[in-house]
């Protein structure tokens, strides 16, 4: 019998692992193989590594779409491999850096103007994974937010929604996320990095920088409000399964989770990330969110009571809420209703901007 962290995982995430792009039979196969959660890197691993030999297979005979395709399920593996696993980190940070270059290689045969933009926060690196839709000159833009422990590997698929749509995306890594946590933590003012990401765009001839939206998951939900109330070069912001105050919802998180925030806030030891994660409250900023806002949330949410989601729209003059009865965390059980749902908005928001503004809120 499985652990109890194993079972969290699976029982929390597995929506989380199939909506973002890994096939449910690897899923089922390389979980069922797992009994104790020091097990979970490697297996997920070795998984990574079986569609790397895949890709690289496929680059040899010239069929360079099935390489980058099997070189972004092998970074989905290698990210959920380390995801919210704590245990060892000299092991996690190898399992990362394959991530990272296996959605680089993906890139190089699926989107070749994919672009990594690296930044300077506060005398930090910061970085992020820029794409830009085929045949749009000045595409509007949308900052993509992750989460607790993900990251912009983990994209590929949701960025594509909105390239579809004509939108150009930033998969933006923040203090204490991805590659940009190697070096600091989590921080309640989001919006510095924000700031910094549209700071480091500023001047770009093939991007809109009138035309900017942000769209944040899971902690990002939080995020994402929080940037929008600082930063008026945001013109409509999407949070999806954010917290209102992530500390009040620190005692029925799952193990894992608090055992990740302690580590990527730079808190010692539990109490003191509890505490930190109480500095992660929207009381007295949702009501600074001007502009037009869709706060989205799945009624089943384990993670996240859904009244926070309602405390958000309520405080937020130009917010509108989307409850889903049957959605868990982020809605990830239901992807094809809230992702495109969201996309959409998005380009009518960003598409009715003039001079600056949205020419209606909802």
């Amino acid at each position: 019998m499985a652990d109890a962290r194993v079972e969290a995982a699976i029982k929390n995430w597995a929506p989380r692992f199939t909506s973002q792009g890994v096939d449910y039979n690897d899923f089922v196969r390389t979980t069922g193989s797992i009994e104790r959660w020091e097990e979970w890197l490697d297996a997920w691993c070795a998984n990574g590594d079986m569609h790397a030999e895949l890709a690289g297979k496929a680059e040899a005979n010239g069929r360079f779409l099935s390489a980058g395709e099997a070189w972004v399920r092998a970074a989905l593996s290698y990210h959920f491999a380390k995801f919210v696993w704590m245990v060892a980190m000299d092991k996690y940070r190898v399992a990362a850096d394959k991530a990272v270059a296996a959605l680089y290689a993906g890139h190089r045969h699926l989107d070749r103007t994919a672009e990594r933009v690296e930044m300077d926060l506060d005398g930090d690196w910061m970085v992020g994974n820029l794409r830009r839709p085929a045949g749009a000159e000045r595409p509007p833009l949308v900052i993509l937010l992750p989460g607790l422990d993900s990251t912009k590997e983990e994209f590929f698929h949701w960025e594509n929604v909105y390239l579809s749509r004509g939108l150009a995306t930033l998969s933006l890594e923040g203090p204490g996320q991805g590659e940009t946590g190697y070096n600091s933590h989590i921080r309640p003012d989001y919006e510095a990095a924000v700031a910094t990401a549209l700071d480091a765009l500023d001047g770009r001839t093939d991007l809109d920088p009138g035309r900017v939206g942000v769209v944040g998951v899971s902690l990002g939900g939080y995020y994402a409000p929080r940037a929008a109330a600082f930063e008026p070069r945001i013109k409509a912001a999407a949070p999806i399964g954010g917290p209102y105050n992530f500390g009040e919802c620190w005692d029925s998180l799952p193990m894992i989770t608090r055992e990740t925030f302690v580590h990527h806030s730079g808190a010692a030891n539990e109490a003191e990330g509890k505490a930190r994660a109480r500095q992660l409250t929207l009381e007295g900023v949702a009501g600074r969110v001007q502009q037009p806002m869709l706060v989205v949330f799945g009624k089943l949410d384990r993670l996240i009571p859904y009244q926070h989601a309602e405390r958000l729209a309520a405080e937020a003059p130009n917010a509108t809420l989307v409850m889903y009865e049957d959605g868990n965390h982020v809605c990830n059980n239901i992807p094809y209703k809230y992702r495109p749902l969201v996309a959409d908005w998005m380009k009518e928001q960003l598409s009715n901007v003039e001079h600056g503004r949205p020419t209606h809120v909802r």
